[in-house]
């Protein structure tokens, strides 16, 4: 908690980082002033698309004391508007999984790269993202932590599959080498508190420390302050989970 004569004080920018394959695509980057060294974090955005909230997102956890990237996983299919930007990328079908997640480890290398990373790199994800940054823990090497809200698609049924996405998620979970914490609300469709109960079980299954919160009275995106799915209580608690998680895993 900070103190009024002791306001953080950040650095917000653009950079541009080499994503899957050695594409160049840009990124928002925050950051506390100073040398550090901080602990660091990766933002996957949502469906929406590299948006204002991860745009405001990423400055709350640099205020939180992490040195944040969230990448644009959007990159190759143009600039515009976040919302027409997104609707290109789901007409094609979505983004593939291996790229994404050669995005998101493209980020956690950068964060590793800079003098005032303290060695540790954190993941969270919302929506879509949520089903990224899990999928990249599996699947990346060196992540510390994850927070995946309301992460879709990590249980999929056969039909599902496709080109983009041919393996579930949840089948990567005896991969998974860092703690995980999820947070889910009752009302949700995708997933369902059912596929919340199978991804937890699967978890279980294979010993991963995590920790899972299922919240009444919300449902999707309840931490999207400009959207009608905006739940004030059950977002205030789980923001407070997510930072007492990541100081738990992340801390030097």
């Amino acid at each position: 908690m900070y103190q009024t004569d002791r306001v953080p004080q950040l650095i917000a920018e653009m950079v541009t980082i080499t994503g899957h394959q050695g594409d160049p695509i840009n990124a928002y980057l925050a950051r506390p002033l100073g040398d550090g060294p901080f602990p660091c974090m990766v933002l996957a955005h949502h469906m929406p698309g590299w948006d204002e909230w991860y745009l405001e997102a990423t400055r709350k956890f640099a205020h939180h004391g992490f040195a944040t990237i969230t990448p644009n996983l959007y990159f190759r299919a143009g600039h515009g508007t976040p919302e027409d930007v997104a609707a290109r990328v789901r007409a094609d079908g979505g983004i593939a999984d291996e790229q994404a997640v050669g995005d998101l480890a493209g980020a956690m290398q950068y964060l590793r790269a800079q003098g005032y990373c303290n060695g540790k790199v954190g993941a969270f994800g919302t929506c879509s993202g949520g089903r990224h940054v899990y999928l990249a823990a599996c699947r990346a090497p060196g992540f510390n932590a994850v927070v995946d809200c309301w992460g879709g698609r990590v249980v999929m049924p056969p039909e599902s599959l496709n080109e983009k996405t041919p393996v579930a998620p949840l089948d990567f979970t005896k991969d998974l080498a860092c703690p995980v914490l999820g947070l889910f609300g009752e009302q949700d469709s995708s997933p369902t508190p059912e596929q919340v109960a199978l991804h937890e079980a699967e978890l279980k299954k294979h010993g991963k420390d995590h920790e899972f919160h299922m919240y009444p009275d919300a449902g999707h995106g309840f931490f999207y302050h400009d959207r009608p799915n905006y739940r004030q209580a059950q977002a205030v608690d789980g923001w407070k989970k997510v930072f007492a998680f990541l100081d738990k895993h992340l801390a030097a």
